[in-house]
């Protein structure tokens, strides 16, 4: 199969991600005797910087990985909590019935810097200097910025000139959004950064203690400082209206990042990795469970899958983001073991038939009716708004905010192995904070304000998100860790890499290359959570045959044009030879892998 770039091999070192300055940053750190993880923090730096419009450093990371020598997977926790004052009753006395995609309403600690940190602290081997210089200096001497950027920032040029005064000086320079492929630069946010590495190096030389006072810096210093006080103005929000936030100092002060075991979910030789519930990462294995018993009609063909390939999985890919909508979330009563378990996939399998479904239809685990929320019923979206949120939804035609995230895979010669997407802190999503440099994020959108569910707002709860991050092991032992952006669809293009690479042996930079697909025939985790029913998105290149045999089986295909849907990257290591590979996305020319 022709691909767009070879597959990666070498001995040293692999990373690929989103951006080819955070690949180059993270394998400068492996080039200077840091490990994956070390690289993977430095990378994570540098994304903030240089897509400021898919996350930064108020939003969050949750990550999979697993340490060479040690036995099991696990997951980095970089969600913050919804704020103390985040009760369903003060959103509801507001007059709302979601919480607002944009603004300040949205808000939950911010989770990505700790989640860095206690990664570099307990995994990595550099100091924090190491590992932050890069996303200085772009901050500080400027970056290329993306022709997205621009994009973004057109589309919400008239909100920051109305009402978000501090994002229109920032991102407006002289009046004007930045020109495509000209350096940017972000002076605030340097002098953050290099505020808190001052703060760090102030406590020592000792590494773990500059971490720690980077920690404190943030959640109890000066960074909340200024979180608590800007987030006590009134802003406008997707309501329509100004609302302030309820975030606190205290509340950042009484949260910090963590470590939890990993989902491992067995299918033959091959073991998947992800997040628990509090992620969709579950529907991966929800999706995989149930293609189980359709696994003798899924084929590739001269490396393009067939349309019963594509329609079976994306019947499967319904079943299990209805019972996302109706069971996922940050508490222990998700019923995780008989979702995931093979008598419920064959009673749900049963289900799928040769036409596609147009219903939202959540199982009933352990004998437990199905809820919805109110907010699940179908909405038609015109083709052109549907076209214009394809591949990277970042802003909706409206100028609402849809949002999208980053990825990086990291693995060593050790053996050491991550898998992270960080998100969120959009420069679209709410007023910069002024004395920072970066806005907070927008994650409690995801939390619906009706009582009873998993995913219900609660303080002190993570919102149930849709970052994804995977790994894969085989005999117990790291393989494969891979991911993309995308939102809702970042666990579907996840199934079309894994049915190309693992299920048809295609290579991993083929099996990116290869067709991708997505629905959107369940409600958006996003606001306003819009759904459309019998929704098929298709690149062209699965060809017209395959078109035209969807369309006759009921889906409603739009046809997103040849190289439009995710931003994949992926790395792997053979324990036989101590081989590492990786390869990435070319969609939009701007994702790559480095390595040798």
């Amino acid at each position: 199969m022709f691909t767009t770039r070879p597959e990666l091999a070498g001995t040293h070192g692999m990373v690929a991600s989103t951006h080819w300055l955070a690949s180059a940053a993270g394998m400068a750190v492996l080039e200077d005797g840091g490990n994956a993880f070390d690289a993977a923090v430095a990378a994570g730096f540098v994304l903030q910087v240089v897509e400021p419009h898919l996350n930064g450093p108020g939003g969050e990371v949750p990550a999979v990985f697993q340490a060479a020598g040690e036995a099991r997977p696990r997951v980095l926790c970089g969600q913050g909590v919804s704020p103390a004052g985040a009760t369903m009753a003060h959103y509801r006395d507001l007059g709302l019935e979601l919480v607002p995609g944009s603004g300040l309403l949205a808000a939950t600690v911010p989770g990505a810097w700790d989640g860095w940190l206690i990664l570099l602290r307990d995994y990595g081997t550099k100091r924090l200097r190491d590992v932050l210089d890069k996303a200085i200096g772009y901050a500080r001497s400027g970056f290329p910025i993306l022709p997205r950027i621009p994009d973004t920032i057109d589309a919400v040029t008239t909100l920051f000139r109305d009402h978000w005064p501090s994002s229109a000086e920032l991102w407006l320079p002289g009046g004007r959004s930045p020109a495509a492929g000209t350096l940017f630069r972000n002076p605030v946010l340097a002098d953050t950064l290099e505020r808190l590495l001052a703060e760090a190096e102030r406590a020592g030389s000792d590494r773990e203690a500059q971490i720690e006072a980077a920690r404190r810096a943030w959640y109890q210093g000066f960074v909340a400082e200024a979180i608590d006080s800007f987030a006590r103005n009134a802003f406008h929000d997707d309501s329509g209206r100004d609302h302030a936030g309820v975030l606190t100092g205290q509340d950042l002060a009484s949260w910090q990042a963590s470590f939890e075991d990993a989902l491992t979910v067995d299918f033959g030789d091959w073991t998947l990795v992800k997040c628990g519930p509090w992620t969709q990462g579950p529907v991966l294995a929800q999706q995989l469970r149930l293609l189980e018993g359709f696994a003798d009609r899924l084929s590739y063909v001269d490396s393009l899958p067939t349309a019963e390939t594509i329609h079976l999985a994306i019947e499967c890919a319904k079943l299990a983001f209805a019972d996302r909508e109706a069971w996922y979330g940050d508490d222990p009563s998700v019923p995780l073991g008989t979702l995931l378990s093979e008598d419920y996939a064959a009673n749900r399998r049963a289900l799928v038939t040769s036409h596609a479904s147009f219903e939202l239809r959540p199982g009933s685990p352990n004998g437990r009716p199905p809820r919805l929320p109110e907010f699940a019923v179908p909405y038609f979206v015109p083709a052109e708004e549907i076209s214009g949120a394809l591949g990277e939804p970042t802003v909706g035609n409206s100028g609402v905010v849809r949002g999208d995230t980053v990825h990086i895979d990291v693995v060593d010669a050790a053996g050491n192995m991550i898998s992270a997407t960080p998100s969120g802190g959009w420069l679209q999503s709410s007023p910069t904070i002024p004395e920072l440099g970066f806005c907070l994020g927008t994650r409690a959108q995801m939390f619906t304000l009706e009582p009873h569910f998993a995913s219900s707002l609660h303080p002190g709860r993570r919102p149930r998100i849709t970052l994804s991050p995977s790994m894969a092991l085989r005999d117990g032992v790291p393989r494969l860790a891979f991911g993309t952006p995308g939102g809702d669809q970042q666990d579907q293009w996840q199934l079309c890499f894994w049915l190309a690479h693992i299920g048809a042996g295609l290579n991993m930079q083929e099996a990116i290359d290869a067709p991708t697909w997505h629905s959107g025939a369940f409600p958006s985790s996003f606001f306003p959570r819009y759904w459309q029913p019998g929704e098929l998105v298709v690149e062209s290149r699965i060809g017209e045959a395959a078109i035209a045999e969807l369309r006759d089986r009921g889906h409603l295909v739009t046809d997103a044009g040849p190289w439009t849907l995710g931003r994949m990257s992926a790395v792997s290591r053979d324990p036989a030879d101590g081989m590492l590979r990786a390869a990435a996305n070319p969609r939009g020319m701007q994702g790559y892998a480095v390595g040798r």
